[in-house]
């Protein structure tokens, strides 16, 4: 049955709709492509040079970069084909990038001695690797981050002046503002993606043991490190000069780590909102089309941000996992990393689903201002804080005492502070400032610091 309902992973059968703009980054035929644009690319680069005999002409290099700029779904069928069954004169390669070899080979047979000369399969895989998560990030990733950021910040400067109780240790605390709490997570959010664009991709291009070997014993006087920096670099990637016959990947791996602090950040918020839906101090704009519960009909579940949570709970297993596992090979090289680079992409979708959903969620809550109100002025012992600072500012040396004898563990209310101004020994301009005190109104810089947060 070939259909999204009989595929093994969710991401290609429940959230196919929402992957599928990864599918360019993260699939096998993606992979294909990126192959082939290293070694056409290569081999571009091997006809500049003074060195060689390899002449390739504008034409030319048109019709070998339309290989790549044009590949499509008969171009992964036909390179699989090479790899699994043969293709004319190629026999089976049961290799995956030798068959991306020949499948040049086969519409440029004129330039075959030259295609792939001197590499090894993981000179053309680790770029092609670095390729796709560079426009991962830059299509998919960072464009999701950027609505959720953008996001908060509406939150933020709308209600920035929305006085909410505030808790701390999941008591009632100070009070804050909804916009106020939005700004801080926009903050956060905002530094953890300067943190991830700030890590440099790189590349290597050294041969079977990082020595240029091969490259050096046909063409000893060329200066293949500088050659291979250029070329590198070229394709946008920073150089890697020293490699055994991988490429260490601490890129790869400083990357995912600043991925998950991203989505621990989203995580933090998830919970956060889902408390407050939970509190009833946000609510949500119902769509018709849904099903709260099978049995409760009034509902309507935070399910936006549930399924956020879980996704990037996920990708941040895997990409802890992935972290840990490709920095490190035996000697000079093994494959196992080599199937577990495939699961990127896994990765890379748990998060795209984790924030798409985050941002649905984002755009249907809906602050419940009367609630927020009245939960407030039915608390009000959280001026206590207020109270004990202005005593303390005249001089008052017991005024945490005082305070604290009244309120903890006490029921209060706003009147019994009042009483208790009245009693105190304080000037007339002192008395009239704690009797203005109130909760709604105790909210400090909020406006202002919610406010502070930019687009």
């Amino acid at each position: 049955m070939e259909s999204a309902l009989s595929a093994v992973s969710p991401l290609d059968g429940r959230y196919a709709s929402t992957t599928s703009e990864l599918s360019p980054y993260a699939s096998e035929a993606g992979l294909m492509r990126a192959r082939v644009r290293v070694e056409v690319e290569y081999l571009i680069a091997l006809a500049d040079l003074d060195a060689t005999p390899l002449s390739i002409d504008g034409e030319d290099r048109t019709a070998l970069r339309e290989l790549y700029e044009s590949f499509d779904t008969d171009s992964a069928a036909l390179i699989k084909q090479i790899e699994t069954e043969g293709y004319g004169e190629f026999p089976a390669t049961n290799h995956d990038v030798k068959a991306v070899e020949y499948f040049i080979r086969e519409s440029v047979p004129e330039y075959g001695p030259w295609i792939h000369f001197g590499l090894t399969s993981e000179d053309v895989n680790n770029l092609a690797h670095r390729l796709l998560v560079a426009g991962a990030l830059s299509e998919v990733l960072h464009p999701d981050l950027t609505t959720v950021r953008d996001a908060l910040v509406e939150h933020a400067h709308e209600h920035g002046d929305l006085p909410m109780l505030a808790r701390t240790h999941g008591q009632p605390a100070t009070p804050t503002t909804f916009g106020k709490e939005m700004a801080v997570y926009a903050a956060r959010l905002g530094r953890a993606v300067s943190a991830l664009d700030a890590v440099e991709l790189s590349g290597k291009l050294a041969g079977a043991s990082g020595t240029y070997a091969a490259h050096h014993v046909a063409y000893p006087d060329v200066d293949w490190e500088s050659f291979a920096a250029s070329f590198v670099e070229s394709l946008g990637l920073a150089h890697t000069p020293l490699a055994t016959q991988v490429n260490p990947c601490d890129d790869l791996a400083a990357l995912f780590d600043a991925l998950q602090r991203i989505n621990d950040i989203l995580l933090d918020l998830n919970r956060d909102i889902w408390l407050y839906v939970s509190d009833r101090y946000l609510g949500q704009k119902a769509t018709a089309s849904e099903t709260g519960s099978s049995t409760m009909p009034h509902k309507v579940n935070p399910i936006d941000f549930e399924n956020s949570e879980g996704n990037l709970s996920k990708a941040n297993a895997d990409l802890s996992f992935l972290s840990g596992y490709i920095t490190s090979s035996r000697l000079q090289r093994d494959l196992s990393d080599s199937t577990v680079k495939r699961n990127i992409g896994t990765a890379f979708a748990h998060c795209h689903i984790g924030y798409t959903k985050l941002n649905t969620g984002l755009e249907k809550i809906v602050p419940n201002e009367q609630v927020m109100r009245e939960e407030l002025e039915s608390t009000p012992e959280i001026i206590g804080e207020a109270v004990q600072t202005i005593l303390r500012r005249e001089g008052h040396e017991d005024a945490y005492e005082l305070i604290k004898d009244l309120t903890r563990g006490q029921r209060v209310t706003i009147e019994d502070f009042h009483e208790l101004f009245d009693e105190l020994d304080v000037s007339e301009d002192v008395r009239e400032e704690l009797h203005a005190l109130a909760p709604t109104a105790y909210t400090g810089q909020a406006r202002d610091l919610a406010a502070s947060v930019e687009k």
